[in-house]
């Protein structure tokens, strides 16, 4: 089969990237181009709808979009999208951006709209058609183009599909179609903006496109369109806008072809590849069209979709068409390049289109024919014709120099052009020319002066630039090759040009930008001396490239000083050495060196910006040290003694750099540049040490700095220093150092500051010291002791020296907190209680704690001592609880009246007063305890002292939930006295009902029953304030309830004014179901007592007799309903009939259906039907006469006003078996499908058949025919079955019962009838074969025949494998393209399945490589005589090694020769070895001889040694040449000198090149006296021999005779290689001569010498230090000329 013209691919299945099948469709998925698919889609109505964009070039990327909108279309190549609601609205958005770019609204409704370009939509409203240019800011709105035609009229149904625009905008297009008279019509509008005209074409797709045709100077404009009208379909192709230029396009028509059976097919799509020229046409159907723009030939025809693809776009990657369809795949259809033109061959009558399509594309497959017509009109003499050939190849392969000297020789007519120039005007009319082209066209043009016209062709690009096109120009104009090598990318040339017309600074740029890399020193060196001023730029712009120097700096700083430009070499290396790195060191240093030495303050400025850091520091710290720059010799110096002679002149330092200096030394050296400086000038230099210290205290050590402080006894010192850092520090001893250098220099303020702030001295330490000190003021003592707590030390210390003044002032200034501890200490020392008082008296009492100084007093027993201190603070206002607490004890102890204090006041704490009255007054602590509400402390105080009466009323008064939860708890051992003093006193003496019902709730929660009882019979039933209360009385039945449950009754008839309803409840709850009865009668609710009956008491007959009593129609429902629950059906339906209640007609209708009482039901149903109109009421009436066989009844029901579900009633008497009710029911709603299954169990088959044709159902006829079946109606059940198997689904069910039946033949005169249906479906084809392979084998050969194309053939091969019908298995197989197993098959089975010609033709194809060795093996047991046949078959697709291996294993290797000879010219190791060895064993020598010299990949060690132990001399010479061809000379001559092969001897001397070798076997021949050998040896290997050798071996052996020839032939090539030295050495003399004059008068640009190699001349000496600093001279660098 020929390879299709076109490449089909599946891009991406849209379902794949969760876009929903709904919404793939015309409306809602629009494709603009190849780039981007945009999908509108909503799942339902609550999601939210979102825009859906597939990226197609970008991994089919999905971008999701929340965007409402009614179309959105997005532009071919960017994330543009324009989007249209309410049919009006149309807005653009750029998403990557994400900006609005324009909006607007229109007048009309916008039916369809499109991107035609990359800025512009085509809108298409109901009457006309807009433009929009959405990225030209002055064109806000959509501009009107054109009216549309009443041909496209919304009137007449047309839908707007298509909308196309030429590429030059001047022709467009409206496509619509419409439904007319059964099929759909296409209708067109062509409009031309020029003239302004419309045109009405029938059409359903339609485009725009441009073709040149030969001859022609520019492009032609074609239109084309396809219709397919009810007489056929046309594809027509005219032209538009004829230029008179060009030749006139013949309108084509041709015929579109539609199979047979798509007789509704039309065009749908259609686009036009410029590349190819080929007219892509998708129709409706699926199919693609593919024609040749030019001829209008149909190229190919074929079906690519089963779904409709409803749009396209150009496919710009593959000069294709993209389409997607109904499915969602989205499909990419191209010319395949590599077999069209091929496929077109095929036919010869496409040879021309084939050609010419061959050469428009530049496709291959037709440059066999393309030669032959040229190298006919060669023959032939005509070169026109012959020259347009050549110019019109594909791809050009006729183009080549060859084409081209043929064409040079060809002689010029008289009065014409020369054929190689009208050779090359067809090719600039056609386009451009290559390489050798254009450089034969130039060379004439120039020689004729006509610059111009290669001008005109550099600029029209017709012209191929190339170096050497610019060297024939460059003799002419140096700018316009300056252009030719700029675009034949001439790096050397375009620089070489660049400084010839000196534009130096476009030259850096243009090697950067190619990628060239010229000798830049040169280029500078010749810069420089032409132009100073632009070499330094060029300098600057080499050193500053971006990717690294592009030149040695030290060569440049060289050139620079060689001219003597300082300055220039300055600011250079300024600039060059701006990255500072580490490799530049050497240039840094020599940078400073010549400033320090010449400019000083320059190198100063330098150094100041911290601009290097590699640089030779010691060198320029001496030399910046010899220059006065002492902080420049600091920074560099490293040396401690240098630092410590330049640092002690301070007074030149800048103080602040000197400071940060400090910050680079080490510890050593910075103590000892301090200690230096102390040394040389202590008075100078102390200010700077103190800031020194003070910076860098934390690095050199507080302890080390006061200890160089402390060596030259500067307390000053000490205290500036430390005074800076005192604040910072946590070192005890720098704080107590401080304290110490302060009070020696008298700065007590600051030890009072430092004893009141620091917290990091040694307060012991200070203390002693602050003691010993013996100050004037003790206030630094004072504040110290006061903040460690040293009160008593300080008391003692005060009071022993009688300071009492510093006392008072401790306690009144500093601290009067601490005036308790104060006292405490004058009590221990048995101070004076005046002094004591007085010192009281003098402090305020508001700051004094009083709780610690009654403690303080309290422990030492001289409490009252502090009573009028007390009434006084009392007296003064004061209000401290902790005064009251005093004076409540001072009372308590002294027993003054303590109760009413203890009632009447509130400020004292009740805790702190009742713990202290507990053991001396319980009555007090239980007053102090009431009084604070401390309930813990209260309950524990009245239960240790038995006080349950004050705890009773308080816990009542208390009313609190969780205290009462504490005192009623189990673990309370004290809970029965109390509850019954609760019981007996304190709730019969409160008033107050809220505190009752909190106790009685707090009874409730801790489970008291019996308790609770006990007190609600004391205050409800016997006479109180709370006898009437409601809650109360259900509490107390609630409580009787669960504890005493006898008692309940009692209750219910001596109380009244409970809650019933909630009572009855709880009753019910709790099993008292007569009691809950009686409280139901007791208000009368005579409902709820009959369901007390029924549901509880379960009593229906008294339920029945209490509704006789009443007689009340919600009391009878309710015995009903209990009746019917208890299965009384009968009894039910008469209670629900005196009730006249058919409100429960469901549960009666089931419970009476399931009992069988369809008597009793139908009286109920007929008396529901008075008042109910219920469609299960009447379906349930029809059935119960359909059981109770009332059939009469059941007619008239069913004739009569009903509401019944028949359908229903049908299904069910059907299913229990009421056949003949069930026909009545199914024929009064014309049910067939039912009706004929009804009739099926009626065993009327007939008429069941006739039902199931009027049902159509295949549920129906499945039924039907089952029954046939079973009563053996096979003409009934064929007919059945016909419409069953038409069903893939029912098919396998349909056979499977024939089968199980066994009606073989009927099942497969079934199937045969069925064949010819126009549903016929693979499943009938593949169920039939089975059929027949189970039942009549022998037809199955020829029904896979006919219908294999139409069976499912992987089912089918199991069959045919389960009826071992291994032909027909090998067949289906091989139409499978299942090869491998096809193979196996019949190799398996090769006694009914093989045959040589088909196994050969299926083997070539497997897959499986492994089959081809099975194969093998298999030939070889079974066939060997035509395994030769077989391995040249598969001698491309074998391993070749393996399959020598196999055979050499079985030892076949003869078997095997031919194919062996064949393929050893591949040079395998294996083959080789192998025809060796058989040849070897055959004795074939001369194939052998040939076999090792032409194929060498074999072990030549052991093949040499294997044939030089043979019998046969030749396999010994063969040996001799394997030795010789592997260099291994010594062991092939001594092989040929034991045969005597001295011939062969002497050729391996001569080919081994190797002297000894060659005088070795020279020897050997003078020694055995062969002086022919001798003399051969002497001409054969001439080279090889030394001339002494042949001398001494010819005088010792007399042999002069014999050497002379030799002799005379090396004298005479000696002579005359002398004469050739002395000629060549005179030439090279001349020469260089030559030379040194031309090099002496070449420019600077163009000669071959360096400027550092021409030294100095002309110039003035370079000074000393720059002329050569690193002592050697320049080299040059071996860069040539430009």
């Amino acid at each position: 089969m020929a390879p299709l013209p076109i490449k089909f691919t599946e891009l991406l299945q849209l379902t794949t990237v969760d876009i929903a099948p709904a919404s793939i469709g015309f409306n809602s998925c629009t494709l603009e181009s190849d780039h981007y698919i945009c999908v509108r889609q909503k799942l339902n109505d609550d999601a939210q709808p979102e825009v859906i964009i597939v990226d197609l070039k970008n991994n089919n990327q999905v971008i999701r979009r929340p965007i409402k909108a009614d179309s959105a279309i997005l532009h071919w190549s960017r994330q543009v999208i324009a989007l249209k609601a309410q049919q009006r609205t149309l807005q653009i958005f750029d998403l990557e951006a994400k900006a609005k770019l324009k909006a607007t609204t229109m007048n009309e409704d916008v039916v369809f709209w499109k991107w035609f370009s990359e800025t512009s939509l085509g809108l298409v409203t109901d009457n006309s058609v807009y433009h929009w240019n959405v990225l030209d800011p002055n064109q806000p709105a959509p501009v009107k183009v054109f009216e549309r035609n009443n041909n496209l009229s919304t009137g007449q149904g047309c839908q707007i599909i298509n909308y196309r625009v030429s590429e030059d905008e001047k022709w467009m297009v409206v496509v619509g179609i419409s439904q007319q008279q059964g099929r759909v019509v296409g209708a067109m509008q062509l409009y031309s903006k020029d003239r302004g005209i419309s045109q009405a074409i029938e059409g359903h797709a339609a485009a725009f496109g441009t073709i040149r045709l030969e001859g022609a100077p520019s492009d032609t404009k074609l239109f084309t369109f396809a219709v397919r009208t009810a007489s056929g379909a046309k594809l027509h192709v005219v032209e538009v806008d004829h230029q008179a230029s060009n030749p006139v396009f013949p309108k084509k028509a041709v015929d579109v072809y539609f199979p047979a059976e798509a007789v509704n097919d039309f065009p749908v799509a259609m686009q036009v590849s410029q590349k190819y020229s080929v007219i892509y046409l998708v129709t409706k159907y699926g199919f693609i069209h593919l024609y040749d723009l030019e001829t209008g030939t149909c190229i190919f025809m074929n079906r690519i979709s089963s779904e409709t693809i409803f749009i396209t776009a150009p496919d710009s990657t593959s000069s294709g068409i993209v389409g997607v369809n109904r499915k969602g795949q989205v499909l990419s259809v191209s010319v395949d390049e590599s077999t069209i033109i091929e496929y077109l061959l095929q036919n010869p009558a496409n040879s021309t289109l084939a050609v010419k399509l061959a050469s428009r594309a530049g496709l291959p497959g037709a440059d066999k024919l393309y030669s032959q017509q040229f190298e006919t009109l060669l023959s032939q003499g005509n070169y026109v014709e012959a020259a347009k050939v050549a110019a019109n190849s594909p791809r050009g392969f006729l183009r080549t120099p060859q084409t081209v000297e043929r064409f040079k020789q060809v002689p010029a007519q008289q009065g014409q052009l020369s054929v190689i120039l009208q050779y090359f005007g067809i090719l600039l009319d056609k386009g451009s020319l290559n390489k050798h082209e254009s450089l034969e066209l130039v060379r004439p043009v120039l020689a004729q002066n006509r610059k111009h016209l290669l001008e005109k062709w550099l600029k029209e690009n017709k012209l191929e630039c190339s170096e050497e096109l610019g060297d024939i120009v460059r003799l002419h104009d140096l700018n316009l090759a300056l252009s030719i090598y700029l675009r034949a990318n001439a790096p050397p040339k375009v620089v070489a040009a660049l400084a010839e017309t000196g534009q130096f600074d476009k030259i850096l740029p243009y090697a950067k930008q190619s990628g060239y890399n010229p000798d830049y020193t040169q280029l500078l060196q010749n810069i420089v001396r032409i132009n100073p001023e632009k070499g330094a730029e060029f300098a600057t712009a080499l050193a500053n490239e971006a990717s690294g120097a592009l030149v040695d700096l030290d060569r440049v700083v060289d050139v620079f000083q060689s001219q003597n430009m300082i300055q220039q070499a300055t600011a250079f290396l300024l600039d060059a050495l701006k990255e500072n790195k580490p490799e530049q060191g050497h240039l840094q240093t020599r940078l400073l060196e010549m400033n320090l030495l010449n400019a000083p303050q320059v190198a100063d400025a330098i150094l100041g910006n911290d601009m290097f850091s590699y640089y030779d520091k010691p060198k320029i710290a001496q030399l910046c040290e010899n220059a006065g720059l002492y902080q420049r010799a600091l920074e560099h110096y490293d040396d401690p003694v240098a630092i410590k002679r330049v640092i002690v002149h301070t007074n030149i330092l800048n103080p602040e750099w000197l400071i940060n200096y400090f910050g680079r030394l080490s510890l050593d050296q910075s103590l000892d540049c301090l200690n230096e400086m102390l040394r040389v000038n202590i008075r100078q230099n102390l200010q700077s040490v103190v800031q020194i210290a003070t910076k860098y205290s934390d690095l050199l050590g507080p302890l080390r700095l006061i200890e160089l402080f402390e060596k030259y006894k500067t307390a000053e010192g000490l205290y500036y220093y430390l005074g800076s850092v005192v604040n910072l520090s946590e070192d005890s001893d720098v704080h107590f150092k401080y304290i110490e250098a302060a009070t020696k220099i008298g700065q007590f303020s600051e030890v009072e500051r430092i004893c009141r702030d620091s917290q990091f001295y040694n307060p012991e330490k200070v203390k002693n010291f602050l003691k010993e000190a013996k100050l004037t003021e003790q206030l630094p003592l004072i504040i110290v002791c006061d903040r460690f707590n040293f009160i008593h030390d300080l008391v003692l210390y005060l009071y022993q020296n009688q300071q009492f003044k510093s006392i008072e002032v401790y306690v009144q200034r500093v601290n009067p907190a601490r005036t308790p501890a104060v006292i405490g200490g004058l009590l221990d020392v048995d101070c004076d209680e005046s002094i004591i008082k007085g010192l009281l008296q003098s402090v305020n009492p508001a700051s004094i704690p009083i709780d610690e100084l009654v403690g303080e007093v309290e422990s030492r027993n001289r409490l009252k001592l502090l009573l009028p201190f007390l009434e006084a603070t009392l007296a003064s206002g004061n209000q401290q609880q902790a005064v009251y607490n005093a004076l409540a004890k001072i009372y308590i102890d002294s027993n003054n009246n303590p109760e009413k204090f203890l009632k009447e006041n509130d400020q004292y704490d009740s805790v702190v007063v009742g713990k202290y009255c507990e053991k001396r007054d319980p009555n007090l602590a239980y007053i102090a305890y009431r009084k604070g509400q401390n309930d813990i402390e209260l309950v524990n105080i009245t239960n240790d002292n038995a006080m349950y009466k004050a705890q009773a009323r308080y816990l009542l008064d208390r009313a609190d939930s969780e205290l009462w939860g504490f005192v009623l708890s189990p673990n309370n051992i004290h809970r029965r006295p109390l509850v019954d003093q609760v019981i007996s006193t304190a709730v019969p003496e409160s008033n107050e009902p809220d505190k009752v019902s909190v106790a009685v709730a707090s009874f409730l929660a801790n489970d008291l029953p019996a308790e609770l009882i006990e007190l609600l019979e004391k205050i409800v039933l016997e006479p109180s304030p709370f006898s009437d209360n409601e809650n109360l009385q259900n509490l107390l039945i609630l409580t009787a309830t669960k504890a005493d449950k006898g008692r309940v009754m009692d209750y219910i008839h001596q109380l009244d004014g409970f809650n019933a309803t909630d009572i009855a409840g709880i009753c019910i709850q709790n099993g008292l179901f007569e009691e809950a009865f009686e409280v139901y009668k007791k208000i009368n609710a005579h409902a709820e007592a009959a369901n007390v009956l029924v549901e509880h008491i379960v009593s229906i007959d008294r339920a029945q007799e209490y509704a006789e009593q009443v007689e009340l129609s919600e009391v009878w429902s309710a015995v009903g309903k209990a009746q019917l629950d208890g299965l009384r059906v009968t009894d039910s339906i008469d209670s629900y009939i005196r009730a006249q209640d058919a409100s429960n007609y469901n549960e009666v209708i089931d419970i009476a259906i399931h009992a069988g009482k369809d008597l009793d039901l139908i009286k109920f149903l007929k008396m529901a039907r008075k008042t109910l109109r219920e469609p299960a009421i009447d379906t349930a009436l029809a059935f119960s006469y359909a059981r109770t066989d009332q059939l009469s009844e059941l007619e008239d029901f069913l004739r009569s006003t009903n509401v019944a579900d028949i359908e229903a009633s049908g299904d069910k008497a059907y299913e229990e078996g009421y056949h003949h009710a069930a026909k009545i029911f199914y024929t009064s709603i014309s049910n067939w499908a039912k009706l004929a299954t009804t009739l099926v169990h009626l065993e009327e088959h007939q008429a069941a058949v006739e039902c199931a044709r009027k049902a159509n159902s295949v549920k129906v006829w499945k039924q039907v025919n089952e029954a046939c079946v079973s009563k053996k109606e096979f003409r009934l059940a064929q007919i059945c079955g016909l419409n069953l198997i038409v069903h893939a689904e029912e098919l396998h069910d349909l056979v499977k019962q024939y089968e199980r039946n066994g009606y073989f033949d009927e099942l497969i005169s079934l199937l045969e009838a069925g064949l010819g249906l126009e549903r016929a479906h693979m499943g009938m084809f593949t169920e039939l074969g089975i059929a027949l392979s189970k039942y009549h084998p022998d037809r199955v050969m020829e029904h896979l025949k006919l219908f294999w194309s139409r069976i499912n053939i992987p089912k089918m091969i199991r069959a045919c494998e389960q009826a071992h019908l291994w032909p027909e298995l090998v067949f289906l197989y091989c139409h499978y393209d299942e090869w491998d197993n096809a193979a196996l098959a019949m190799m398996e089975r090769a006694a009914d399945a093989w045959e040589h010609h088909s196994f050969k033709d299926i083997v070539v194809k497997v897959a499986n490589l492994e089959i081809y060795y099975r194969a093998l093996n298999f030939y070889l047991q079974e066939q060997p005589s035509l395994i030769t046949d077989l391995l040249q078959a598969l001698t491309p697709k074998i391993d070749v090694n393996r399959v020598v291996r196999m055979f050499d294993k079985s030892d076949n290797i003869p078997l095997i020769k031919p194919f062996l000879l064949n393929v050893q010219s591949q040079n395998k190791k294996a083959v080789n070895n192998a025809i060796n060895d058989l040849l070897i064993e055959e004795e074939d020598y001369k194939t052998l001889r040939d076999s090792v010299e032409n194929y060498d990949n074999y072990d030549p060690v052991e093949l040499a040694q294997r044939l030089e132990r043979h019998e046969l001399v030749f396999f010994r010479q063969i040996a001799a040449n394997i030795y010789r061809k592997n260099k291994r000379w010594e062991k092939s001559i001594a092989l040929s000198k034991q045969d005597k092969l001295y011939k062969d001897a002497i050729e391996t001397a001569a080919i081994s090149n190797k002297v000894e070798v060659v005088e070795e076997l020279l020897q050997y021949f003078v020694d055995i006296g062969s002086r022919e050998c001798y003399v051969g040896m002497l001409y054969a290997c001439y080279d090889l021999i030394r001339l002494d050798v042949v001398m001494e071996i010819s005088w010792r052996h007399g042999l002069t005779d014999y050497t002379m020839p030799f002799m005379i032939n090396f004298m005479s090539q000696q002579a005359s290689r002398i004469e050739t030295l002395v000629k060549d050495n005179e030439e090279r003399k001349k020469r260089e001569a030559s030379q040194q004059n031309n090099e002496e008068n070449t420019p600077i640009l163009g000669g071959t010498r360096l400027m550092l190699t021409q030294g100095g001349a002309g110039t003035s000496p370079s000074p000393v230090p720059f002329a050569q600093p690193n002592g050697i001279a320049s080299q040059p660098t071996g860069f040539r000329a430009f």
